[in-house]
């Protein structure tokens, strides 16, 4: 039988391809699962095909081999209730978790019961991609959260707050002398309601190389000296790369912090670029920590209502 009788495209796709928010996934050469938490089930009735999913990603996972590029579809409509550190914990190495589904048929993991609840990254190369992660409990701590695990990847998510009081501090954190290089986060959505404490979208609390926060949109609330996208306290990245976000922050006070990067550190390396930023402060606005080290390539902000934006930093001249 002729190749392409079973496809118009027999070279495949070798950057993938995405239909109506549904990836035809041909990168990963693994073994493929279904999980639906409406019609699935993990009792050893279902084999995780798409007429027969298992109901959990946990129980998915544990059907997975280490580094061996397997795949687990949640599918349109999933829901999963994340409420302590070990309902979903990701100790298999090189999982893509894909989600299904545009909109509100996203799947869809909900955050609650204490502010440790969270999802623990312990393998490397795991990736999440199309999911809904909802706060719905006071000041979770970190929806998810790095150790010892490399190039971990999250994509095309959304991270969202229930409400002013029901609201997640971080997204993503990396925990203390760990290797959590090349963690790459892109194409991501993050509306913050917390009105007494704002959500940073990365924290990292260990030296990092090969950091990579690229296109995403983030809306706060509005919150005084919390940085929007990056805090690393004094701890040193080494070839970051931020550009193109967009950050609407209606920020009153930059003072004691700035709204893209927040750091003591010094001895950093990489650069951030074309990132716009929209804000209310009351005093001269700093994106970044002064002496961060970090390259600023023409980066926007606007610190008024109608106003269109202006380079901050300023440009440099050819002295």
């Amino acid at each position: 039988m002729p190749v392409n009788a079973f496809s118009n495209y027999p070279g495949g796709f070798s950057h993938g391809v995405t239909i109506r928010g549904v990836p035809i996934v041909t990168t990963r050469t693994g073994n493929v699962f279904y999980v639906h938490s409406g019609t699935g089930n993990d009792s050893g009735g279902a084999n995780g095909s798409i007429t027969q999913p298992f109901a959990t990603l946990q129980y998915a996972k544990t059907r997975c081999t280490a580094n061996n590029g397997d795949t687990v579809f949640g599918m349109p409509g999933h829901a999963e209730t994340i409420s302590n550190a070990t309902t979903l914990t990701c100790t298999v190495a090189d999982i893509a978790f894909i989600g299904l589904g545009t909109g509100s048929r996203r799947p869809t993991l909900t955050f609650d019961t204490a502010i440790t609840a969270n999802i623990p990254v312990s393998a490397g190369n795991n990736t999440f991609h199309n999911f809904l992660f909802v706060a719905n409990f006071a000041d979770i701590t970190s929806f998810i959260t790095i150790a010892a695990a490399a190039e971990f990847c999250v994509d095309n998510c959304e991270f969202r707050d229930t409400s002013s009081v029901l609201n997640a501090l971080v997204c993503v954190t990396t925990t203390v002398t760990v290797n959590a290089d090349g963690f790459t986060f892109t194409n991501n959505r993050i509306l913050s309601l917390g009105t007494t404490a704002a959500t940073t979208t990365i924290v990292v609390a260990g030296t990092m190389s090969r950091l990579t926060i690229n296109d995403n949109w983030y809306v706060g609330a509005a919150l005084s000296n919390t940085a929007a996208l990056l805090e690393h306290g004094a701890l040193n990245v080494t070839a970051l790369e931020m550009a193109r976000n967009k950050v609407y922050r209606p920020t009153t006070d930059t003072a004691t912090g700035a709204i893209l990067i927040k750091t003591t550190a010094t001895v950093n390396t990489g650069m951030a670029y074309d990132n716009y930023v929209g804000c209310l402060d009351a005093a001269a606005i700093i994106l970044f920590t002064s002496g961060s080290d970090y390259a600023p390539i023409n980066n926007l902000v606007t610190g008024a209502v109608n106003a269109s934006g202006f380079l901050l930093p300023a440009a440099d001249t050819d002295a």
